[in-house]
């Protein structure tokens, strides 16, 4: 049986990029990672940071892609609900990814404990939260890039052709 393609949506909450008063660097630091044969990219999503509408494109995604990583609102400012909307979605909580992310990046910046990014399984769907930072969000996804095809394999019933598990 051919090995399926491991479908990908990059989620950048952000209210200064869905806005235009800044750049996003974070996608363009995200996207080589996606190179290899065995990732498809569905969709990169500029949104604000604004619980319903970090929710809505969740759902919405879930439904198209086995991961959704998304990149910002996981600090402590008012405005950071990243974790709360994905966690809002009554998926099945995945505690050891998030630990995972924040005791590599301790390695880095001592300030990775303030993250408050989690990890949860919707509608068949690995949602990951990352850090807001470009080289954060880099450097988390290139540590959980080993582990992506086995658990979508485990999510999704499907064959992903990654490393062997």
């Amino acid at each position: 049986m051919a090995a399926e393609k491991i479908s990908v949506s990059l989620v950048i909450v952000s209210d200064r990029a869905h806005t235009g008063r800044r750049m996003d660097e974070t996608a363009p630091a995200l996207l080589p990672l996606f190179s290899e044969s065995h990732y498809r990219l569905v969709t990169v999503t500029v949104i604000p940071d604004d619980y319903e509408a970090i929710r809505k494109t969740l759902i919405v995604l879930s439904s198209q892609s086995d991961l959704i990583l998304t990149s910002g609102g996981t600090g402590l400012s008012p405005r950071d609900v990243t974790p709360e909307a994905t966690e809002g979605l009554a998926g099945k909580p995945v505690p050891g990814i998030a630990e995972f992310l924040r005791r590599k990046s301790q390695e880095s910046t001592p300030f990775a404990v303030l993250s408050r990014g989690t990890a949860v399984v919707y509608n068949q769907t690995l949602i990951v939260n990352l850090p807001g930072s470009p080289k954060g969000s880099k450097d988390c996804t290139e540590w959980l890039l080993p582990l992506i095809p086995h658990a979508v394999s485990q999510i999704t019933g499907k064959e992903t052709g990654g490393p062997e598990h």
